[in-house]
């Protein structure tokens, strides 16, 4: 099966590592990648903001960097969410209208599209340690994703994973948010961190690098030992 990857914007610049490894996934999973060097932003942050107008010349953008009868995967919930749910609100009945709907229905979160669509569940992954997982708003409201990366963590040799309480409570990121609010974000990533740290767990994961770039950055400051990791990179690890 040949998929096309979005790559988003925190990722691409950030994180490039993360979509390194999604690659060493997907093709762990029998999948031939295709990437399109052309392709940009999905338009979220603009979208948040409050400027309709720019975010739908970015949205024009996206759906003509990628095919409608392919499936697209990408290790962002919120940028999935996006497409899902907010381009109906922007394409409908538009000259694009066709053409959003295909990818609508083709465009798939990583851990979604390994365990829903590639019905895979353990790709041989190991290592050592003790994680918990974090929720992301945009993974579990928006996308419906709950299970399918604790499915998939569950078959990683040497990983213990333990809940958290309210774990799906929001971190405190809310793209825009963390701006517009810092001390009400930074409260929301110590609740979050306190309730990461009586689990015991030395990992914390998520599918959202937005989400762990705010915990990162707290768990850096206060000088906690936890390490922040995107599943992509744990499903990596060992391959």
């Amino acid at each position: 099966m040949v998929v096309d990857i979005f790559i988003p914007c925190f990722i691409d610049q950030i994180f490039p590592e993360t979509a390194w490894n999604m690659i060493k996934v997907l093709e762990k999973a029998g999948c031939t990648v295709n990437y399109n060097p052309e392709q940009t932003c999905c338009g979220q942050p603009a979208f948040n903001a409050g400027h309709w107008d720019e975010c739908k010349a970015v949205g024009e953008k996206f759906i003509h960097d990628f095919r409608t009868d392919r499936y697209i995967v990408s290790p962002s919930a919120s940028c999935v969410g996006m497409v899902k749910n907010y381009y109906p609100e922007m394409f409908h009945n538009s000259v694009l209208h066709n053409e959003y709907k295909g990818i609508q229905r083709h465009i798939f979160e990583l851990s979604d599209f390994l365990v829903n669509v590639l019905k895979v569940t353990n790709l041989g992954s190991k290592l050592e340690g003790v994680a918990t997982y974090h929720d992301s708003c945009s993974g579990l409201r928006e996308v419906g994703i709950r299970q399918e990366p604790r499915e998939l963590l569950k078959n990683v040799a040497g990983l213990e994973l333990r809940e958290m309480a309210d774990t799906e409570t929001c971190c405190g990121f809310g793209g825009t948010f963390s701006v517009k609010y810092e001390p009400i974000a930074v409260g929301m990533a110590e609740q979050k961190i306190l309730n990461a740290n009586a689990t015991g767990a030395n990992i914390l994961i998520s599918t959202d690098a937005s989400c762990l770039m705010h915990l990162g950055s707290y768990l850096q400051k206060q000088g906690k030992n936890i390490r922040v990791m995107h599943l992509a990179d744990v499903l990596a690890s060992g391959l």
